[in-house]
């Protein structure tokens, strides 16, 4: 009797175990998911959520003004940091984690070209290292239709290019659509051009072109290629 009664106890506590750990799978699995953060919801609307699966992102940066035509290309293995430039004149590789003087120079031109292309991923890598703006409701300086804007300023330390501000230009999609570089954080606008011509690369969404209001200036990509696992 004595063993049936201990039999019983712990039957019931196996029981009441059971139903506490389905009770906390079913609490768990009722939890809202967090709301992404604005500069979140602009990374993934350009496919954030993939960029763990690249391997390997190849692109050649282009600019057109009046006459004359520049390039360059570049090949990043972005786990690896291992970076590639290509133009008609010099070919040079180099990883980030390790850069001589020749290699920072170089990555200069390699972080702003980078930036043209994934600015709206970029700026949540940078998050830590900026100052931001929303506005919900405002005039886009080259189409004059009403976008939200966000105004990003980066801190006065470290970088290429430390005090700048930029000014993106969005719809209720979060896709960029134009953008203000305002060098030093001035108030005038240092440049001014769209963001258009987008296409799909491993999940990742890229605008191809950029141009200015007016003036012979166009900056583009061609050759945009991205290797995934």
């Amino acid at each position: 009797m004595k063993k049936y009664f201990t039999f019983i106890i712990l039957l019931a506590f196996v029981i009441i175990g059971c139903k506490e750990d389905k009770k906390t799978v079913t609490e768990e699995a009722q939890e809202p998911e967090r709301e992404l953060t604005l500069l979140e919801k602009i990374a993934h609307a350009n496919g954030y959520e993939n960029w763990k699966n690249v391997e390997e992102l190849k692109f050649t940066f282009n600019v057109d003004r009046d006459t004359s035509h520049f390039e360059r290309t570049w090949i990043w293995k972005p786990k690896t940091q291992d970076v590639t430039m290509m133009s008609d004149t010099d070919t040079l590789s180099y990883n980030r984690k390790q850069m001589d003087s020749v290699a920072e120079k170089t990555n200069g031109g390699f972080i702003n070209d980078k930036y043209w292309l994934i600015a709206p991923i970029n700026i949540l890598w940078d998050e830590q290292n900026i100052t931001q703006e929303h506005t919900e409701n405002i005039e886009a300086p080259i189409s004059k239709q009403p976008m939200q804007k966000l105004t990003v300023v980066y801190g006065n330390e470290g970088g290429y290019t430390p005090g700048d501000a930029y000014d993106f230009y969005f719809g209720d999609d979060h896709i960029v659509k134009e953008w203000v570089f305002r060098k030093a954080n001035q108030e005038e606008p240092s440049m001014v051009t769209s963001w258009e011509d987008y296409t799909e690369k491993g999940g990742l969404k890229i605008a191809q072109m950029h141009k200015m209001p007016e003036g012979d200036f166009k900056l583009y990509f061609t050759d945009v290629e991205v290797k995934t696992n």
